[in-house]
């Protein structure tokens, strides 16, 4: 369905992704804004900005799904085919900007794909 009209919601959840270079839970964005909106008003506006080309999702090492800003995405389309970096010491994970090629299946068309890279971060990597 997507986002039909900007509410003091919508742009409470943005900020929280136009503040962070990484991505975001959605259980850590519900502990965020627990104050101000419910869970459920959260899942519904990150579906809508999933559906808009907005953000997009991911699932993480222990199932939970993460958010982060999309870059060149519409509604019709996602082209954000990244991989992600989880960091298995302080649990930060973000976007690696590299190109990945999703090979041709016969009889198949790839619609999605998710690939979760995990090790240590620059500053874990650091600590040894």
């Amino acid at each position: 369905m997507g986002i039909v009209r900007k509410t003091k919601s919508l742009e409470l959840v943005l900020n929280e992704f136009r503040c962070e270079k990484t991505a975001i839970s959605a259980i850590e964005l519900i502990k965020r804004l627990y104050s101000k909106l419910n869970k459920t008003t959260i899942y519904r506006i990150l579906e809508n900005l999933e559906d808009d080309g907005v953000l997009h999702s991911f699932l993480g090492q222990e199932g939970v799904r993460w958010y982060a800003m999309c870059h060149n995405c519409s509604k019709s389309k996602h082209n954000d085919l990244h991989p992600h970096f989880e960091c298995v010491n302080c649990g930060k994970i973000d976007c690696l900007n590299l190109e990945v090629n999703i090979p041709n299946i016969p009889n198949r068309k790839v619609s999605s794909s998710q690939i979760l890279i995990q090790g240590k971060c620059e500053e874990c990597y650091d600590l040894k």
